[in-house]
């Protein structure tokens, strides 16, 4: 654990200052930016049309607004990772199949009034229809522009709210960000209205960053000591999404216990930490021969690769709240999924002459390969061994353990 005296300069980081030349706390290089818009190879074109093609036929969220629209993700996902024109055909036509056309509103949200509806799912068409206006009569259509003003402005910012809707909204921003499409971009803001919820008071308060009994400077440290915190025990009678509300509202001071102990004096170590542990989290928790992957885990090993997305293209003071928001959300869902040993022996060591090519046919040709959480994994994974190395080769022993063992999600 690290020492308590590392706190106290900590927090002088975490608050925000409107200065433009504020230095940037994690400095890691922007992930290459592919410009499908204006890209006249095929592929791109291919997947610039889908995009739009899902923008204006399907609602982003759906089955009694309690879905999200995956599409985007997985289509940029499979792009990445190399999809052919036929594969990202195959991909749209079966998760097209379980969306659902856009729904009025119930009424129009304007200038004046787009803060009064937030959280409130019903409103989806119409606050996609509200940036959408503002691109076009605003902001000249440079939709970096209309985030910047939506997003980052204001006392209540926000991308404080990206966490709501298990991380959706987060996870949409940062595949507008890689692949330049304003589509996803206005579908990111949507998802971010809506999905709005209690969550971005522990970023908009300070009073909330508290401080702490114990720290540590390792994510996978703090979640071991979360999985023997005998004050955890029988919380929740079984792993469910809904425990995290419940958590929240009856055991606050124990997650923020948790919260603020991660000592994040050196951020770029930190981040890269979290990365790691956001691996483990999916893959080391599974027992060999159980294939028991859970559903709402892996969100906090794809909405990590979306913070790795923004870091570098967000203004540098909402850096390390972007990156405590992502811990916030970790410690929900692993508390509330029943806090499963993180175990390294469920990574296998073989790995048989296999390298990434392997791991990523399997993404694009496996039974699973229109399940977008599943590609969406694999890619994140291949993403974060590019972004920090690989030398002993744990993040492709990972990513060969879950190609190899999955059979589908445990919810």
């Amino acid at each position: 654990m690290a020492s308590l005296l590392s706190w106290v300069p900590i927090v002088n980081r975490w608050v925000t200052t409107d200065e433009k030349d504020e230095p940037r706390a994690i400095d890691i290089p922007p992930v290459h930016v592919h410009r499908i818009e204006a890209d006249p190879e095929r592929r791109a074109r291919c997947l610039k049309h889908l995009l739009k093609a899902n923008h204006v036929n399907h609602a982003i969220v759906y089955h009694n607004l309690e879905f999200d629209n995956h599409l985007p993700h997985i289509l940029c996902s499979a792009y990445l990772l190399g999809a052919t024109e036929p594969q990202l055909h195959t991909i749209y036509e079966a998760e097209s199949k379980h969306l659902e056309p856009w729904r009025d509103s119930p009424s129009e949200v304007i200038e004046d009034d787009w803060r009064d509806f937030l959280g409130d799912k019903r409103y989806q068409r119409a606050y996609v229809d509200f940036f959408e206006d503002a691109l076009a009569l605003k902001f000249s259509y440079e939709w970096k522009r209309v985030v910047d003003h939506y997003m980052f402005k204001g006392e209540q910012p926000l991308v404080h709210g990206l966490i709501g809707g298990l991380g959706h909204p987060l996870i949409h921003l940062g595949y507008a960000y890689e692949l330049d499409s304003k589509e996803v971009a206005m579908e990111a803001l949507g998802l971010a209205s809506v999905q709005y919820n209690y969550l971005h008071k522990y970023l908009d308060d300070e009073s909330y960053t508290r401080p702490p009994s114990f720290v540590s400077d390792s994510p996978l440290e703090l979640l071991n000591k979360v999985a023997s915190d005998k004050r955890f025990d029988g919380l929740f009678k079984k792993p469910e999404f809904e425990n995290i509300d419940k958590l929240f509202e009856k055991h606050e001071d124990l997650v923020l216990e948790y919260w603020n102990a991660w000592d994040l004096s050196d951020p770029v170590k930190q981040f890269e930490k979290s990365q790691e542990a956001a691996v483990a989290l999916l893959v080391a928790t599974v027992t060999p021969g159980t294939h028991a992957y859970n559903f709402f885990i892996v969100h906090i090993l794809t909405t990590s690769h979306a913070v790795r997305i923004l870091l570098p293209v967000i203004p540098a003071k909402f850096q390390m709240s972007l990156v405590r928001g992502w811990w916030l959300l970790a410690l929900a869902v692993y508390i509330s999924q029943l806090r499963p040993k993180i175990d390294p022996d469920n990574v296998e060591s073989d790995l048989k002459g296999r390298r990434w090519t392997h791991v990523e046919y399997e993404a694009l040709n496996s039974p699973y390969a229109t399940d977008s959480h599943y590609v969406k994994a694999i890619r994140a994974m291949r993403d974060i061994a590019r972004t920090w190395g690989d030398v002993h080769e744990r993040y492709l022993a990972a990513a060969l353990t879950f190609s190899d063992n999955f059979r589908g999600w445990v919810y």
